[in-house]
């Protein structure tokens, strides 16, 4: 059982801890071997079992609710709490909310209504299409043309590493119009899966396996009315939904931290070693020290960011940065020691500290990189 003394701080409301209550015991029953040989089918599969238990609720706004809003520390504990569990469950829920983020933010009242029950029932499978072959962290320099062509869009161009890519049943799409140059000339479109033009080119493989592909449009044709905002208010609509979801992406990382810990917390009281448990070592009691302390250090970066989001604060980008750069790359930190104290057993495939491994590299990747964070911050501090 992880560490749930967090949940006293000031950051969380009552709610909160109900909430954390409610899905750890909802996920220990619903989340107990789920087959990940078929990433798709698992996603599908993970996107309704979320949805059954109404944790889906929490993803995107109720579009019949005018003060309906975005909880992140709701959120926040949510990814932690899947991720502890199963990585992918986590992806399921993330992209569900972040594919949808857009709509939900500054999506028009027809958006809303069309997309967000889909999304909140599990009936539809939201994705946020924004890098490209040569646009990954730089946002500005997205390349997919948009050219009006009267009460049409038409597209041209690629996306890829697109996250629930060949499974969406939806795209939150960001292309240049041309308003301005670089940032300023971007838009965001909302794209039905299956419109001619759009197509699937690729679907791509990683270390550990997630729905993911590159995206093609070739004289794609939409509607004007599936501009999201204002033309030209994609990046600040993009900045917007990282906003966001940036400080979630750290809760993930702190959640897979807390399962090496609770896994390397169980090694090293079970095995023996010179005729007594592993932890007598001292070097051993270093590291479950170390460990704890960058766990602890990322919740108080990942809860900071979602309380002051959460609080009104039109703009978290340094706070989220710090969070996901701090929690992501300790994370790594946290379970590299998980691995190590496990021995042979910590490489063996199929092995759940292996798999840790493997999911949290990504991690300090996607949503803008480790570096990326760490020019955000900088650029951050330097203005105030």
């Amino acid at each position: 059982m992880a560490d749930t003394s967090y949940l006293d701080w000031p950051f969380f409301e009552d709610r909160h801890r109900e909430l954390a209550t409610r899905l750890d015991a909802w996920a220990s029953a619903n989340l107990d071997g789920i087959d990940h040989g078929d990433v798709d089918a698992a996603c599908r599969d993970l996107v309704g079992r979320l949805a059954g238990g109404e944790w889906l609720r929490h993803a995107a706004i109720d579009d019949t609710d005018p003060n309906s809003k975005l909880d992140v520390r709701s959120l926040c504990l949510i990814r932690e709490t899947l991720a502890r569990y199963d990585g992918l469950a986590d992806f399921a829920f993330a992209m569900q909310g972040l594919g949808s983020g857009a709509i939900s933010l500054f999506g028009t009242e027809a958006h809303q209504r069309e997309w967000l029950p889909k999304v909140r029932s599990g009936k539809g499978i939201a994705a946020f299409a924004l890098t490209e072959p040569k646009s990954g962290s730089d946002v500005a320099n997205i390349a997919l043309d948009a050219r009006r062509d009267g009460d049409d869009f038409v597209l041209n161009g690629e996306k890829t590493w697109i996250s629930n890519g060949g499974i969406a049943d939806f795209y939150c799409v960001f292309a240049r119009t041309g308003e301005a140059p670089g940032a300023k000339g971007l838009s965001a479109f909302v794209i039905p899966a299956g419109i001619s033009g759009f197509e699937i080119a690729e679907r791509l493989h990683t270390i550990a396996p997630h729905p993911l592909a590159r995206l093609k449009f070739t004289d794609c044709r939409i509607p004007a009315s599936s501009l999201i905002g204002k033309g030209g208010d994609g990046f600040k609509i993009a900045m917007s939904v990282l906003d966001v979801f940036r400080s979630t992406v750290a809760a993930a990382a702190l959640g897979f931290a807390r399962r090496a810990l609770d896994e390397t917390i169980t090694r090293v009281q079970e095995r023996e070693l010179f005729g007594a448990p592993l932890f007598d070592l001292q070097m051993v009691q270093g590291h479950v020290a170390d460990m704890a302390l960058d766990i602890d250090a990322s919740a108080l970066l990942v809860y900071r960011a979602a309380w002051l989001k959460d609080s009104g604060a039109a703009r978290v980008s340094r706070e989220a940065a710090m969070a996901k750069l701090y929690s992501t790359d300790h994370a790594q930190t946290v379970i590299d020691k998980a691995v190590q104290i496990h021995g042979g057993d910590g490489v063996r495939s199929g092995h759940i500290v292996e798999s840790l491994y493997r999911e949290i590299r990504a991690l300090r990747i996607y949503e803008g990189a480790s570096d990326v964070q760490k020019i955000i911050i900088a650029r951050q501090t330097l203005a105030q």
